[in-house]
């Protein structure tokens, strides 16, 4: 199966395009256009090789199934329900995503899988207004201080997620992973000298690659209540909110994941409201034959130059199954 979407995020700035975004046009031997990379111009690849293949063989050596959407960028709303509606149709034993931007280097690379997420907001409500920190403070509570002191009994300074059974099931790499990780050109220095970092986050005992493709985190994404403007401002807010994303590896299950979240919440924060935002499982393709040796001779071939593989990407597409319960591990984003 080839997946992708033909549906792109608006072309704003207009003033930054060199040529009209929904009017391809070839400059210097590539096609500029919105969704040429994104993606499109995958899309258009993958049928020329079907049609270069069958121009010169007569026939396919496999089914071909094509699977194209248009709401990709707004989340896949109806992809779900087609799945299921539709699973006869969409049986595959292998789903190819091509997406996804070049390595630095100009190397092509092929990803067997991408982690899952569970993103929510904490929300914490006391007064029915904002009130004066002098006049009440020490008397009214603070929701800033109760979501600070609960996301405190979420993860502690070592970079561990503190909630209970959270890494339960995360599995080590292979030894067919750990080789594949040897090989890949991430280093710690070149990522900390181009972002301005003086270190990196805890925990410092593993690996760039495997903290990026092997272990889950949880994330602070933004911190919303009171007064944050310029000069001092002697509030004591009545709301506030934080936001927050788990990335999930191989083996996590999105639902259990959220709700352990919600049992830590209720059980160290009860009156704070936990509303889910987002969830997505994890996929994971094993990096073993037979795709495994095929696919990477294909792109060399092709491309000229031996591709970098990902046991995993460190970002999430949105993975759909139709099997019921779900499946901890996959061959494909539509398992048989």
């Amino acid at each position: 199966m080839l997946y992708g979407h033909y549906d792109v995020m608006p072309p704003d700035p207009l003033e930054e395009w060199g040529s009209p975004p929904f009017e391809p046009t070839i400059r210097d031997g590539r096609i500029y256009a919105r969704g040429a990379g994104d993606n499109k111009g995958q899309h258009f690849a993958q049928s020329r090789a079907v049609e270069s293949y069958l121009a010169v063989h007569g026939r396919l050596p496999c089914n071909v199934i094509v699977l194209l959407e248009g709401e990709e960028e707004t989340g896949s709303p109806s992809i779900a329900e087609f799945v299921r509606t539709h699973r006869d149709m969409l049986k595959a034993d292998l789903v190819v995503t091509a997406d996804g931007p070049m390595h630095v280097s100009r190397r092509p690379s092929i990803s067997h899988g991408c982690r899952g997420i569970v993103a929510f907001e904490s929300r914490a409500r006391h007064a029915s207004r904002d009130v004066h920190s002098g006049s009440f403070g020490g008397v009214v509570p603070n929701p800033i201080w109760r979501l600070v002191h609960l996301l405190a009994t979420m993860k502690d300074p070592a970079g561990q997620v503190t909630i209970d059974g959270f890494y339960d099931g995360v599995v080590p790499p292979t030894d067919r992973e750990c080789d594949a990780l040897a090989r890949l050109p991430l280093h710690i220095e070149v990522l900390k000298d181009s972002l301005g970092l003086s270190r990196l986050n805890n925990p410092s005992d593993l690996s760039l690659a495997e903290r990026l493709m092997f272990y889950p985190t949880l994330t602070i994404n933004g911190f919303r209540g009171g007064y944050g403007g310029s000069g001092v401002k002697t509030v004591l807010p009545h709301q506030a909110v934080v936001k927050c994303d788990v990335r999930l590896v191989d083996r996590q299950n999105h639902e259990d994941v959220f709700s352990k979240i919600e049992k830590h919440v209720e059980k160290h924060a009860p009156d704070v409201e936990l509303v889910l935002l987002e969830a997505t499982p994890p996929s994971k393709t094993p990096i073993d034959p037979p795709f495994s040796s095929v696919i990477p001779r294909a792109v060399q071939v092709a491309q000229g130059v031996e591709p970098l593989i990902y046991p995993s990407a460190a970002g999430t597409c949105r993975i759909y199954f139709h099997r019921d319960p779900w499946c901890p591990i996959v061959r494909c984003a539509l398992c048989q």
